[in-house]
């Protein structure tokens, strides 16, 4: 039997093949359950005792043999795949590009999550709307001339349906199917018929605010918006309220911020003034709180709304309205540490 485990291990020291399915062939015929050198196993069986130690030894050996002779075709043949351009599907796949945030997005969640610390749930309506709750409830009379400030995409010529200029019609929406105490934000996607610049856009996004109670003042909304300044914008951020003028506000005021830049001091972002422009707000008109069946007697309340572009512009220095919507890797990139 040491011959015969003589002559294998010579054969197997010279095993040769063409391809890698030669080699596996080999490897059957050699090495597999039902191969050659297994069945020597079964065979030591019957070698006497004296014999055991020196074939045992020596069918090792052989299986030691075969198995790296094998093994080194094997090789073999996987390396000549690599270089030929052939995948080796062992290797580690490529790792994908991680992706972030709209910069848009992830403002919108900043100011919810302001809002919600202080009890504001949020409400969403239809993009597609009618002319009652974009216009007429909110104190926008057919001939009003404050519908002109607003250019509106009318669907299919219906003076009736239109795609919402303002988010204020889910205020609608929410004070005619909800009874006060009411406090709620409102952000969503506004269409406006306007020519697009570095300034302004025909799509953009809104977030408002109310909130109606009994005895509801002023002094409520400056508080909450002063809040939000400085959580938004830091600590040090200072507001001021001007005089203005909405149809479902009265009075009406719009909010500045100290320049988050310049730190009131003066520069061209805020045109040298220290402020800067960031929301309208107001205390909601009687007449709207009619509209909506609730009692203009009993309750009072505050409405404000602010662009998510605005802020964000703001907050990261953008210079271009554009870039939020042009969907640029470099320009969105910037915004993964945020993520």
């Amino acid at each position: 039997m040491l011959d015969k485990i003589k002559d294998l291990l010579e054969e197997v020291k010279g095993l040769t093949a063409e391809t890698a399915e030669e080699a596996e062939q080999l490897r059957i015929k050699y090495l597999s359950k039902k191969g050659i050198i297994p069945s020597l196993f079964n065979e030591f069986k019957s070698v006497p005792n004296d014999q055991k130690k020196a074939v045992g030894q020596a069918i090792n050996e052989l299986k030691n043999t075969a198995q790296e002779s094998i093994n080194n075709l094997k090789e073999q043949f996987e390396q000549s795949n690599l270089t030929s351009g052939a995948s080796d599907l062992t290797l580690p796949g490529s790792q994908m590009p991680i992706g972030s945030r709209h910069p848009l997005s992830i403002v919108r969640k900043q100011i919810v999550d302001i809002f919600d610390r202080i009890g504001f749930t949020v409400a969403e309506g239809p993009e597609i709307e009618d002319d009652w709750h974009v216009f007429e409830a909110l104190n926008f009379p057919p001939e009003h001339p404050a519908r002109d400030m607003q250019d509106t995409f009318f669907i299919n010529q219906d003076p009736d349906i239109l795609l919402r200029t303002h988010t204020s019609s889910v205020q609608i929406r929410t004070m005619e199917n909800q009874q006060p105490p009411i406090r709620a934000i409102f952000p969503g996607r506004v269409f406006r018929n306007e020519a697009i610049s570095a300034r302004a856009h025909c799509i953009f996004h809104q977030v408002e605010g109310l909130y109606i109670d009994e005895d509801v003042s002023f002094a409520d909304l400056r508080q909450t918006l002063l809040y939000f300044a400085k959580e938004m914008f830091g600590k040090e951020t200072r507001i001021r309220l001007r005089p203005s003028y909405f149809p479902f506000t009265e009075p009406s005021a719009e909010m500045d911020i100290s320049c988050t830049l310049c730190g009131g001091e003066g520069c061209n972002i805020c045109k040298y003034t220290g402020w800067v422009e960031i929301l309208g707000c107001g205390m909601v008109d009687p007449a709207v709180l009619s509209n909506c069946n609730i009692d203009p007697e009993k309750y009072t309340g505050f409405a404000f709304g602010m662009g998510i572009e605005r802020i964000a512009m703001l907050k990261y220095q953008i210079n271009d309205i554009r870039l939020f919507f042009e969907n640029d890797v470099r320009f969105l990139e910037q915004f993964k540490a945020e993520s």
